[in-house]
């Protein structure tokens, strides 16, 4: 996860830094999510099989980490979906260390 101590100048002001370690739960709930993805291993889940994991936290919270841990490259996503209660597709998310592309 991003180290907090990177997200600040070591000259910057006392304000930058209080910014900068309020942010810890962000990737605390990064993490969160992640572990739910990886315990899905090679199945992958979807957006709905989160959520019910972490079905105490709001929706938001949840789904907002999704583009961070792309980007981070720790899931990965292709144009698999699957239905989710809905009734709609969703995207399967997997942890990279078990994602297989399937082309």
């Amino acid at each position: 996860m991003t180290h907090t101590r990177t997200l600040y100048r070591t000259d910057g002001l006392d304000t930058s830094k209080e910014a900068a370690y309020s942010l810890t739960d962000v990737s605390k709930m990064e993490q969160k999510v992640l572990n739910v993805i990886t315990k899905y291993r090679e199945k992958g889940c979807i957006s709905d099989d989160v959520r019910k994991e972490l079905s105490s936290y709001s929706y938001s919270s949840v789904t907002a980490r999704y583009r961070a841990l792309k980007d981070k490259k720790l899931i990965k996503v292709d144009s698999r979906k699957l239905k989710g209660e809905s009734g709609r597709k969703q995207h399967i998310m997997w942890a990279t260390p078990y994602y297989k592309y399937e082309g």
